[in-house]
Protein backbone atom coordinates (compact mmCIF):
# COMPACT_ATOMS: atom_id res chain seq x y z
CA UNK A 1 0.00 0.00 0.00
CA UNK A 2 1.48 3.76 -1.39
CA UNK A 3 0.43 6.00 1.68
CA UNK A 4 0.34 9.41 1.05
CA UNK A 5 0.19 12.44 3.06
CA UNK A 6 -1.93 15.73 2.02
CA UNK A 7 -0.39 19.42 2.65
CA UNK A 8 -2.47 22.36 1.75
CA UNK A 9 -4.56 25.11 3.79
CA UNK A 10 -7.69 24.93 2.05
CA UNK A 11 -10.06 22.37 2.89
CA UNK A 12 -11.89 22.00 -0.23
CA UNK A 13 -8.49 21.22 -2.14
CA UNK A 14 -7.53 18.67 1.02
CA UNK A 15 -11.20 16.92 0.30
CA UNK A 16 -10.69 17.43 -3.53
CA UNK A 17 -7.31 15.36 -3.17
CA UNK A 18 -8.59 13.00 -1.08
CA UNK A 19 -11.57 11.54 -3.27
CA UNK A 20 -9.83 11.81 -6.14
CA UNK A 21 -7.47 9.29 -3.86
CA UNK A 22 -10.18 7.49 -2.09
CA UNK A 23 -11.05 5.17 -5.14
CA UNK A 24 -6.95 4.67 -6.59
CA UNK A 25 -5.59 0.89 -5.73
CA UNK A 26 -3.23 0.35 -3.08
CA UNK A 27 -3.19 3.84 -2.05
CA UNK A 28 -3.97 5.59 1.23
CA UNK A 29 -4.12 8.84 2.52
CA UNK A 30 -2.89 8.80 5.63
CA UNK A 31 -2.78 12.01 6.70
CA UNK A 32 -3.40 15.82 5.88
CA UNK A 33 -1.80 19.10 7.11
CA UNK A 34 -2.88 22.52 6.80
CA UNK A 35 0.71 24.17 6.07
CA UNK A 36 4.08 23.10 5.62
CA UNK A 37 4.99 23.75 9.73
CA UNK A 38 2.21 21.12 10.52
CA UNK A 39 3.36 19.06 7.82
CA UNK A 40 6.86 18.35 9.07
CA UNK A 41 5.81 16.78 12.58
CA UNK A 42 3.42 14.57 10.32
CA UNK A 43 5.85 13.31 7.67
CA UNK A 44 8.10 12.05 10.89
CA UNK A 45 5.17 10.69 12.62
CA UNK A 46 3.23 9.12 9.53
CA UNK A 47 6.52 8.07 7.72
CA UNK A 48 4.04 8.44 3.56
CA UNK A 49 5.59 7.26 0.92
CA UNK A 50 4.34 10.39 -1.19
CA UNK A 51 3.54 13.50 -0.02
CA UNK A 52 1.02 16.08 -2.06
CA UNK A 53 2.73 19.36 -1.37
CA UNK A 54 0.30 22.96 -1.76
CA UNK A 55 2.96 25.86 -2.88
CA UNK A 56 1.16 29.05 -1.16
CA UNK A 57 0.03 28.09 2.36
CA UNK A 58 0.43 30.23 6.00
CA UNK A 59 3.07 29.62 8.55
CA UNK A 60 5.28 28.19 6.42
CA UNK A 61 4.73 27.76 2.47
CA UNK A 62 5.24 24.97 0.26
CA UNK A 63 8.98 26.21 -0.97
CA UNK A 64 9.82 26.34 2.71
CA UNK A 65 8.58 23.07 3.73
CA UNK A 66 10.45 21.23 0.72
CA UNK A 67 13.69 23.02 1.87
CA UNK A 68 13.21 21.99 5.52
CA UNK A 69 11.94 18.09 4.85
CA UNK A 70 15.11 17.64 2.49
CA UNK A 71 17.31 18.45 5.22
CA UNK A 72 16.12 15.31 6.96
CA UNK A 73 14.46 13.36 4.32
CA UNK A 74 15.94 13.08 0.86
CA UNK A 75 13.78 10.44 -1.51
CA UNK A 76 10.49 11.13 -0.27
CA UNK A 77 8.71 12.11 -3.25
CA UNK A 78 7.31 15.28 -3.11
CA UNK A 79 4.66 16.34 -5.40
CA UNK A 80 3.75 20.01 -5.91
CA UNK A 81 0.32 21.08 -6.23
CA UNK A 82 0.45 24.26 -8.37
CA UNK A 83 -2.10 26.80 -10.36
CA UNK A 84 -1.68 26.97 -13.65
CA UNK A 85 -0.62 30.68 -14.25
CA UNK A 86 3.18 32.55 -14.08
CA UNK A 87 2.97 32.89 -10.49
CA UNK A 88 2.52 29.46 -9.96
CA UNK A 89 4.90 28.28 -12.72
CA UNK A 90 7.36 30.90 -11.06
CA UNK A 91 6.67 28.85 -7.53
CA UNK A 92 6.83 25.59 -9.03
CA UNK A 93 10.46 25.86 -10.75
CA UNK A 94 11.58 27.41 -7.73
CA UNK A 95 9.65 24.45 -5.63
CA UNK A 96 11.53 22.00 -7.98
CA UNK A 97 14.86 23.56 -7.53
CA UNK A 98 14.34 23.26 -3.70
CA UNK A 99 13.81 19.68 -3.86
CA UNK A 100 10.24 18.67 -5.13
CA UNK A 101 10.17 15.38 -7.07
CA UNK A 102 7.27 16.56 -9.27
CA UNK A 103 4.22 18.74 -9.89
CA UNK A 104 0.17 18.72 -10.90
CA UNK A 105 -1.73 22.04 -11.76
CA UNK A 106 -4.99 22.79 -10.36
CA UNK A 107 -8.07 21.96 -12.18
CA UNK A 108 -9.29 25.04 -13.89
CA UNK A 109 -12.64 25.54 -16.11
CA UNK A 110 -14.21 22.03 -15.31
CA UNK A 111 -17.89 21.67 -15.30
CA UNK A 112 -18.27 20.36 -11.76
CA UNK A 113 -16.76 18.96 -8.71
CA UNK A 114 -16.98 15.07 -10.17
CA UNK A 115 -14.96 16.50 -13.23
CA UNK A 116 -12.55 18.13 -10.72
CA UNK A 117 -11.77 14.35 -8.94
CA UNK A 118 -11.52 12.81 -12.09
CA UNK A 119 -9.00 15.43 -13.46
CA UNK A 120 -6.75 15.28 -10.50
CA UNK A 121 -7.41 11.85 -9.65
CA UNK A 122 -6.02 11.27 -13.99
CA UNK A 123 -2.91 12.99 -13.47
CA UNK A 124 -1.77 12.47 -10.08
CA UNK A 125 -2.27 8.81 -9.28
CA UNK A 126 -0.33 7.71 -12.49
CA UNK A 127 2.58 10.32 -10.97
CA UNK A 128 2.47 8.33 -7.53
CA UNK A 129 2.49 4.90 -8.46
CA UNK A 130 5.59 6.29 -10.82
CA UNK A 131 7.49 7.99 -7.67
CA UNK A 132 6.28 5.37 -5.21
CA UNK A 133 7.84 2.98 -7.09
CA UNK A 134 5.70 0.17 -6.53
CA UNK A 135 3.28 -1.56 -8.33
CA UNK A 136 -0.64 -2.51 -8.26
CA UNK A 137 -1.40 -5.73 -7.97
CA UNK A 138 -1.12 -8.06 -10.93
CA UNK A 139 -0.10 -4.70 -13.16
CA UNK A 140 2.76 -2.71 -13.95
CA UNK A 141 3.38 0.75 -13.21
CA UNK A 142 1.59 3.02 -15.42
CA UNK A 143 3.79 4.64 -18.42
CA UNK A 144 6.05 1.61 -17.69
CA UNK A 145 7.23 -0.50 -21.33
CA UNK A 146 4.98 -4.17 -21.10
CA UNK A 147 7.47 -6.84 -19.95
CA UNK A 148 8.28 -8.47 -23.34
CA UNK A 149 7.32 -12.20 -24.01
CA UNK A 150 11.05 -13.04 -25.57
CA UNK A 151 14.26 -12.20 -23.07
CA UNK A 152 14.91 -9.19 -22.91
CA UNK A 153 18.20 -7.40 -24.60
CA UNK A 154 21.01 -7.59 -21.95
CA UNK A 155 22.14 -4.31 -20.46
CA UNK A 156 25.14 -2.84 -20.31
CA UNK A 157 27.28 -4.75 -17.88
CA UNK A 158 25.39 -7.57 -17.52
CA UNK A 159 27.05 -10.89 -17.92
CA UNK A 160 25.62 -13.59 -20.17
CA UNK A 161 23.58 -16.12 -19.26
CA UNK A 162 22.89 -13.60 -15.62
CA UNK A 163 19.04 -13.45 -14.92
CA UNK A 164 18.00 -9.58 -16.44
CA UNK A 165 17.45 -6.84 -14.30
CA UNK A 166 13.95 -5.25 -14.63
CA UNK A 167 13.95 -2.62 -17.82
CA UNK A 168 11.20 0.50 -17.77
CA UNK A 169 10.45 0.05 -14.00
CA UNK A 170 9.76 2.75 -11.58
CA UNK A 171 13.33 2.66 -9.18
CA UNK A 172 12.05 0.45 -5.70
CA UNK A 173 11.85 2.80 -3.17
CA UNK A 174 11.02 6.25 -2.89
CA UNK A 175 12.11 7.59 -6.01
CA UNK A 176 15.09 5.78 -6.09
CA UNK A 177 16.43 2.10 -7.03
CA UNK A 178 17.79 -0.41 -5.17
CA UNK A 179 21.36 -0.32 -6.90
CA UNK A 180 23.07 1.66 -9.54
CA UNK A 181 22.24 0.30 -13.37
CA UNK A 182 25.56 -0.91 -14.34
CA UNK A 183 29.31 -0.63 -14.07
CA UNK A 184 29.66 3.64 -15.11
CA UNK A 185 29.84 4.22 -18.74
CA UNK A 186 29.07 0.71 -19.82
CA UNK A 187 27.34 0.66 -23.16
CA UNK A 188 25.77 -1.49 -26.14
CA UNK A 189 28.45 -2.36 -29.02
CA UNK A 190 29.32 0.57 -30.92
CA UNK A 191 27.82 0.80 -34.59
CA UNK A 192 29.96 0.91 -37.79
CA UNK A 193 28.56 4.40 -38.61
CA UNK A 194 28.73 6.25 -35.20
CA UNK A 195 31.45 8.78 -34.37
CA UNK A 196 30.65 11.20 -37.29
CA UNK A 197 29.49 14.74 -37.27
CA UNK A 198 27.46 16.17 -35.66
CA UNK A 199 25.10 19.28 -36.46
CA UNK A 200 21.99 19.09 -33.54
CA UNK A 201 21.54 17.96 -30.31
CA UNK A 202 18.14 16.85 -29.54
CA UNK A 203 16.78 15.99 -25.55
CA UNK A 204 13.60 14.75 -24.33
CA UNK A 205 12.78 14.45 -20.87
CA UNK A 206 9.59 14.56 -18.20
CA UNK A 207 9.38 13.33 -14.57
CA UNK A 208 12.31 15.03 -13.16
CA UNK A 209 13.16 16.65 -16.18
CA UNK A 210 13.52 20.28 -15.36
CA UNK A 211 16.58 19.35 -12.48
CA UNK A 212 18.05 17.08 -15.30
CA UNK A 213 18.02 19.72 -17.76
CA UNK A 214 19.25 22.20 -15.76
CA UNK A 215 22.08 19.97 -14.33
CA UNK A 216 23.21 19.28 -18.72
CA UNK A 217 22.79 22.36 -20.06
CA UNK A 218 24.77 24.30 -16.66
CA UNK A 219 27.74 21.51 -18.45
CA UNK A 220 27.92 22.89 -21.46
CA UNK A 221 29.47 25.76 -22.73
CA UNK A 222 28.37 28.84 -24.39
CA UNK A 223 30.23 28.44 -27.32
CA UNK A 224 28.32 24.83 -27.70
CA UNK A 225 28.90 24.37 -31.56
CA UNK A 226 25.36 22.90 -32.51
CA UNK A 227 21.96 24.16 -31.76
CA UNK A 228 19.83 22.49 -28.88
CA UNK A 229 16.22 21.26 -29.04
CA UNK A 230 14.40 20.04 -26.06
CA UNK A 231 10.51 18.79 -25.29
CA UNK A 232 10.22 18.82 -21.52
CA UNK A 233 6.71 17.49 -20.89
CA UNK A 234 5.82 20.68 -19.27
CA UNK A 235 1.91 22.66 -19.71
CA UNK A 236 1.50 26.09 -21.47
CA UNK A 237 3.26 29.28 -19.38
CA UNK A 238 5.41 26.67 -17.34
CA UNK A 239 8.04 26.26 -20.45
CA UNK A 240 8.13 29.94 -20.83
CA UNK A 241 8.99 30.32 -17.00
CA UNK A 242 11.17 27.35 -17.26
CA UNK A 243 13.43 28.66 -20.81
CA UNK A 244 13.49 31.93 -18.66
CA UNK A 245 14.68 30.41 -15.85
CA UNK A 246 17.67 28.29 -17.94
CA UNK A 247 18.31 31.18 -19.54
CA UNK A 248 19.61 32.92 -16.42
CA UNK A 249 21.08 30.33 -15.01
CA UNK A 250 23.18 28.49 -17.60
CA UNK A 251 25.71 29.56 -20.02
CA UNK A 252 23.49 28.94 -23.12
CA UNK A 253 20.92 31.24 -24.35
CA UNK A 254 18.06 29.46 -23.95
CA UNK A 255 14.28 30.57 -25.01
CA UNK A 256 11.05 28.81 -25.66
CA UNK A 257 10.20 27.92 -29.25
CA UNK A 258 8.33 30.46 -31.26
CA UNK A 259 7.30 29.84 -35.26
CA UNK A 260 9.82 30.69 -37.57
CA UNK A 261 12.90 30.70 -35.30
CA UNK A 262 16.49 29.74 -36.88
CA UNK A 263 18.49 27.26 -35.20
CA UNK A 264 21.82 28.81 -34.15
CA UNK A 265 24.79 27.07 -32.25
CA UNK A 266 24.98 27.73 -28.68
CA UNK A 267 21.19 28.33 -28.07
CA UNK A 268 18.27 26.19 -26.82
CA UNK A 269 14.61 25.80 -27.59
CA UNK A 270 12.21 24.65 -25.54
CA UNK A 271 8.86 23.11 -26.77
CA UNK A 272 6.33 25.25 -25.75
CA UNK A 273 3.34 23.70 -23.81
CA UNK A 274 0.65 22.15 -25.68
CA UNK A 275 2.61 22.63 -29.27
CA UNK A 276 4.59 19.81 -30.61
CA UNK A 277 7.85 21.22 -32.03
CA UNK A 278 8.99 20.49 -35.43
CA UNK A 279 11.57 21.86 -38.19
CA UNK A 280 11.39 22.87 -41.73
CA UNK A 281 14.15 23.74 -44.18
CA UNK A 282 14.52 27.20 -45.81
CA UNK A 283 17.73 27.39 -47.46
CA UNK A 284 20.32 26.10 -45.47
CA UNK A 285 18.47 27.42 -42.68
CA UNK A 286 16.38 25.30 -40.16
CA UNK A 287 13.25 26.63 -38.68
CA UNK A 288 11.36 25.69 -36.04
CA UNK A 289 7.41 25.13 -36.58
CA UNK A 290 5.26 24.57 -33.78
CA UNK A 291 2.31 22.31 -34.39
CA UNK A 292 -0.84 21.61 -32.78
CA UNK A 293 -1.22 18.12 -34.19
CA UNK A 294 -3.29 15.69 -31.56
CA UNK A 295 -1.40 14.45 -28.56
CA UNK A 296 1.19 11.54 -29.12
CA UNK A 297 1.71 9.15 -25.81
CA UNK A 298 -1.05 11.53 -23.96
CA UNK A 299 1.64 14.15 -24.50
CA UNK A 300 2.30 17.62 -26.46
CA UNK A 301 4.72 18.30 -26.96
CA UNK A 302 5.78 14.79 -27.54
CA UNK A 303 9.42 14.12 -27.30
CA UNK A 304 8.45 11.12 -30.26
CA UNK A 305 7.64 14.18 -32.95
CA UNK A 306 10.43 16.47 -32.14
CA UNK A 307 13.13 13.34 -32.72
CA UNK A 308 11.17 11.86 -35.74
CA UNK A 309 11.30 15.84 -36.95
CA UNK A 310 14.87 15.99 -36.46
CA UNK A 311 15.63 12.96 -37.84
CA UNK A 312 14.09 13.42 -41.25
CA UNK A 313 16.39 16.56 -41.60
CA UNK A 314 19.65 16.12 -40.29
CA UNK A 315 19.64 11.98 -40.04
CA UNK A 316 23.17 10.23 -38.89
CA UNK A 317 24.25 14.52 -37.72
CA UNK A 318 22.06 14.42 -35.24
CA UNK A 319 22.58 12.75 -31.27
CA UNK A 320 19.77 12.59 -29.05
CA UNK A 321 19.15 12.78 -25.46
CA UNK A 322 16.38 10.81 -23.71
CA UNK A 323 16.87 12.03 -19.67
CA UNK A 324 14.68 10.93 -16.88
CA UNK A 325 10.26 10.81 -17.27
CA UNK A 326 7.49 8.89 -17.12
CA UNK A 327 6.08 6.43 -19.69
CA UNK A 328 7.94 5.80 -23.06
CA UNK A 329 7.86 9.25 -24.89
CA UNK A 330 10.94 9.39 -27.34
CA UNK A 331 11.38 5.41 -27.61
CA UNK A 332 9.56 5.42 -31.51
CA UNK A 333 11.28 8.68 -32.08
CA UNK A 334 15.02 7.00 -30.95
CA UNK A 335 14.44 4.36 -33.27
CA UNK A 336 13.68 6.54 -36.06
CA UNK A 337 16.81 8.57 -35.06
CA UNK A 338 18.70 4.98 -34.90
CA UNK A 339 17.50 4.45 -38.27
CA UNK A 340 18.52 7.24 -39.62
CA UNK A 341 22.14 6.81 -38.61
CA UNK A 342 21.82 9.03 -35.87
CA UNK A 343 23.27 8.12 -31.78
CA UNK A 344 20.91 7.94 -29.14
CA UNK A 345 21.58 8.64 -25.13
CA UNK A 346 19.58 7.31 -21.74
CA UNK A 347 19.99 8.34 -18.97
CA UNK A 348 20.80 5.57 -16.37
CA UNK A 349 18.47 4.28 -13.96
CA UNK A 350 20.21 4.96 -10.73
CA UNK A 351 20.44 8.64 -11.22
CA UNK A 352 16.90 9.08 -13.24
CA UNK A 353 14.07 10.17 -11.26
CA UNK A 354 11.76 7.51 -12.49
CA UNK A 355 13.24 5.24 -15.21
CA UNK A 356 10.61 5.36 -17.89
CA UNK A 357 11.45 7.35 -21.03
CA UNK A 358 15.02 6.34 -20.44
CA UNK A 359 13.91 2.90 -19.46
CA UNK A 360 11.86 1.88 -22.51
CA UNK A 361 15.28 3.25 -25.04
CA UNK A 362 17.72 1.07 -23.18
CA UNK A 363 15.33 -1.95 -23.13
CA UNK A 364 14.21 -1.48 -26.73
CA UNK A 365 18.11 -1.50 -27.69
CA UNK A 366 18.51 1.93 -28.88
CA UNK A 367 21.28 3.67 -27.12
CA UNK A 368 24.57 3.99 -27.82
CA UNK A 369 25.04 5.13 -24.27
CA UNK A 370 23.56 5.00 -20.94
CA UNK A 371 25.71 7.32 -18.07
CA UNK A 372 24.64 8.74 -15.47
CA UNK A 373 23.41 12.44 -14.63
CA UNK A 374 26.77 14.10 -13.79
CA UNK A 375 28.37 12.59 -17.11
CA UNK A 376 26.33 13.26 -19.66
CA UNK A 377 27.25 16.88 -20.19
CA UNK A 378 31.17 16.59 -20.55
CA UNK A 379 30.10 13.40 -22.52
CA UNK A 380 27.95 15.50 -25.07
CA UNK A 381 30.59 18.35 -25.37
CA UNK A 382 33.36 15.50 -25.95
CA UNK A 383 31.67 13.31 -28.28
CA UNK A 384 30.62 16.52 -30.69
CA UNK A 385 33.66 18.56 -30.37
CA UNK A 386 35.66 15.34 -31.50
CA UNK A 387 33.01 14.04 -34.06
CA UNK A 388 33.41 17.71 -35.92
CA UNK A 389 37.39 17.98 -35.61
CA UNK A 390 37.10 14.52 -37.36
CA UNK A 391 35.06 16.17 -40.17
CA UNK A 392 37.01 18.98 -40.59
CA UNK A 393 40.17 16.77 -40.39
CA UNK A 394 39.06 14.69 -43.56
Amino acid sequence: MISVLVVDDSVVVRRLIVDALGGAENIEVVGTASNGQLAQAKIDQLKPDVITMDIEMPQMDGIAAVRELRKRHKHIPVIMFSTLSASGATATLEALSAGATDYVTKPSNVGSVNESIAAVRNELVPKIYALAGKKRPGTAPPGAPARPAAPAPLRPGTRPGAAPQRAGLPPSGPGRPAAPAGPPGARPAKRATAGGRIDILCIGSSTGGPDALTKVLQGLPSDFPVPIVVTQHMPPVFTKMFAERLDRSTPLRVVEAGDGMELTAGWAYIAPGDNHLVFHRRGTATLTQLSGAPPENSCRPAVDVMFRSVAALYGASAYATVLTGMGHDGRGGAKVLRDAGAEVLAQDEATSVVWGMPGAVVQAGLADEILPLDRIAAHLVNRIKSGRSAAVAR
